[in-house]
């Protein structure tokens, strides 16, 4: 079965998720934006051993972590598409701009494109393309256990801020509306900051979405 833990991190209080397998204890790491010593700290009391990174997008709270992080345990960057390739590159520039440590701008090992499929262990979720906060911005559907790890797509009562540079308010809402809807109402998404809400939940009292 696939396990998941939340750790906030960084100034922004962004959810980095350790997603795990229990039959082999391998683990991929979502959006290590920060703090990493707290996220192998996690990894270490779980007793799971990180075999990647994948990300949802490249803003600094999401991604500022990733490049250390993959330099120093030899880990494979997966994500997120190809549309936030200037975000990454701006990466160093985001760091200093929003006072957080240097971060390292990165090449990834595999780009995501919609309908891919990512592995850890012998667990596999589906990815689905999520434009509208950033160009290249991707989710993690684990329909396995009927979760959906979303970065800043979506959140409980709002939905991400489309003012960034390449943002599309039609974009995300078409995103929100097409690609995660289907997923179920009954899907617990994790988001980029803040707590857990199933879409359901917000189909119908999210003011940014609701009824649609």
């Amino acid at each position: 079965m696939l396990h998941y833990l939340t750790i906030p991190v960084t100034a922004f209080q962004q959810n980095c998720s350790l997603v795990w397998c229990d039959q082999t204890m391998e683990a991929a790491v979502i959006d290590p934006g920060g703090d990493l010593e707290r996220i192998e700290s996690a990894a270490r009391r779980l007793g799971v051993s990180l075999k990647a990174i994948w990300l949802t997008h490249a803003h600094i709270d999401h991604a500022g972590g990733t490049g250390e992080l993959a330099q120093r345990l030899h880990l494979p960057i997966i994500g997120p598409q190809e549309g936030d390739q200037f975000w990454i590159d701006g990466l160093p520039q985001q760091s200093a701009m929003f006072g957080f440590p240097p971060a390292l701008a990165f090449t990834p090992t595999r780009w995501l494109h919609d309908g891919d499929q990512v592995s850890i262990g012998r667990e596999t979720l589906d990815v689905r393309h999520c434009p509208g906060h950033t160009p290249g911005h991707v989710v993690f559907h684990a329909p396995q256990i009927k979760r959906c790890f979303v970065g800043d797509v979506l959140f409980a009562g709002s939905i991400g801020r489309t003012d960034f540079p390449q943002g599309n308010h039609q974009q995300l809402i078409d995103s929100i509306t097409q690609r995660l809807w289907p997923m179920g109402d009954d899907t617990v998404f994790i988001p980029g900051h803040g707590p857990e809400s199933t879409f359901g939940r917000e189909r119908e009292t999210n003011p940014f979405v609701g009824g649609t």
